[in-house]
């Protein structure tokens, strides 16, 4: 129970704190459920090649999109070490397009770093909302060249380009937070993310240091002990987001969906009021934050 409640929380976390950001209406248009996408780590052998494929139930045939280490580099090199990306691209997924109000369900295997609803977030950053993910490797590896692979997957079937600071934005705010929560707990990140959030709602900050010493008073509340390095992490997020175009609304639209996605979990007697009541604190905040956002445009 308390695995399946800390798995549960994280995928709330990473769907509330990376943002969607704002992208064409038109993504996907062209689309339709039940379209596959695979992508494939460029450094895979032959046969691992086709061990993949195989067990994706998919083939050659497949529309198949290639991922170098050198395109991880590119994206995480400046939030992720070199030995956490390491040398080569082997991580690689099957993305299934979904009917409209699906969600987004990931599944994982062989993956050691990069956690299901960290995958998610990449695709809600993306706009991507209704899909069915399934990550995989030879053996373990870290799976960062599969989160690459995801947003370089939905610009070709999207006939689209991201902008360059809209991914590195997404890309930085996945592994500050997922590593926010190795450090200090889960929800002890979720409650930290959350009350910064919120302050900066009521209160907005107007320069970098009034940000800084935002976050050191809510974390000394909380009884947290950040870093230098994860305070400087948070205070680069925090003004590198505020400058982008965010759609609340689909932040709004994500959470219905995690609800939706949580079935039988969600059912049970021990977890339902208390998950509920979480994800309603999330979607008020949310509309708070659409207030200031909006009042800064």
């Amino acid at each position: 129970m308390k695995h399946s409640l800390k798995k549960l929380l994280s995928l709330v976390l990473v769907f509330t704190l990376l943002y969607p950001m704002l992208l064409p209406a038109a993504a996907l248009a062209d689309a339709a459920p039940g379209d596959v996408i695979v992508t494939l780590g460029e450094n895979l052998s032959p046969a691992d090649r086709e061990k993949i494929l195989a067990e994706m139930n998919e083939t050659e045939e497949t529309e198949i999109i290639t991922v170098s280490n050198q395109e991880e580099r590119e994206y995480l090199g400046d939030y992720i070490s070199s030995s956490q990306i390491g040398t080569r691209a082997l991580s690689s997924t099957k993305i299934t397009l979904a009917e409209q109000g699906a969600g987004i369900n990931v599944e994982t295997n062989n993956i050691t770093w990069v956690s299901e609803g960290m995958y998610a977030n990449a695709l809600v950053t993306a706009g991507v909302e209704d899909a069915e993910i399934y990550v995989t490797a030879p053996f373990p590896v870290s799976g960062t060249a599969a989160l690459t692979g995801l947003i370089k997957a939905y610009e070709i079937a999207a006939e689209i380009e991201i902008p360059e600071e809209q991914k590195q934005v997404a890309n930085e705010e996945m592994v500050r937070t997922a590593e926010l929560a190795e450090s200090i707990g889960v929800e002890e990140a979720t409650e930290l993310m959350n009350r910064i959030k919120e302050e900066i709602a009521n209160n907005p900050v107007e320069s970098e240091e009034d940000l800084r010493e935002l976050i050191r008073r809510i974390a000394a509340e909380l009884g947290i002990e950040l870093t230098e390095q994860e305070l400087d992490g948070l205070v680069s997020l925090f003004m590198r987001m505020k400058d982008l175009n965010i759609n609340w609304d689909q932040v709004q639209d994500q959470i219905s969906k995690v609800r939706d996605n949580l079935g039988e979990f969600l059912a049970r007697e021990d977890t339902q009021n208390f998950i509920s009541r979480f994800l309603e604190v999330i979607a008020q905040l949310i509309e708070a934050l659409k207030g200031l956002f909006t009042s800064e445009a």
